[in-house]
């Protein structure tokens, strides 16, 4: 049976109790809890009991305390799928967003999400989700606009009727009879 894998030595069992205490990160309490028992001599069967892990994970634990200290027993954010685009495609599509797309060549007249999805795949190959392709474009700086929906039979005048008058402005009965003076005359007080 292989030795186990010893401990840092600038550490002790109270020390590491102490900042498992002050810790506002609840699994890192854990592992620290049972490479404090470790550290008081207790055998790591019993320190995974502590821990609720396996041997195996109990060693993982000690190897990144000895490399990192506390801090390597925080949970870190796995590191994910690469980006499918690059800076050469990133750099291709902020041109092309820019230049507007060419109607008799793009088939389009304004660039919509799922259009530049089909052009980036015809350009480089690569398939980006809708979803994806939008987040992208929000990180480079570009923005979703569209033009506020108007009916098609709706008459030039009618939302002007339907506003609100401003303020100092009455009917026009209002106005002649002197009801709505503009401005507010205020008394001196």
């Amino acid at each position: 049976m292989a030795a186990a894998i010893g401990l840092r030595g600038d550490y002790d069992g109270g020390m590491v109790r102490a900042t498992a205490k002050r810790s506002k990160d609840g699994p890192q309490a854990r592992r620290l809890l049972a490479l404090a028992a470790i550290y008081d001599g207790a055998r790591r069967t019993e320190a995974a009991k502590i821990g609720g892990v396996g041997l195996q994970v109990v060693r993982d634990w000690a190897l990144r305390f000895n490399a990192h200290g506390p801090g390597g027993l925080i949970d870190r954010k796995a590191a994910g799928q690469p980006p499918r685009l690059n800076g050469e495609h990133r750099a291709a599509l902020a041109a092309i967003l820019e230049s507007g797309p060419i109607p008799a060549i793009h088939r389009v007249v304004r660039w919509r999400i799922v259009d530049l999805c089909q052009w980036i795949f015809e350009e480089f190959r690569v398939v980006v989700a809708k979803q994806t392709l939008s987040r992208m474009l929000r990180q480079m700086g570009y923005r979703k606009l569209s033009a506020r929906p108007r009916h098609h039979a709706q008459a030039e005048g009618a939302i002007e009727d339907f506003k609100k008058p401003a303020a100092g402005q009455g009917p026009p009965v209002a106005r002649e009879t002197g009801l709505i003076s503009w401005p507010l005359e205020r008394s001196g007080r």
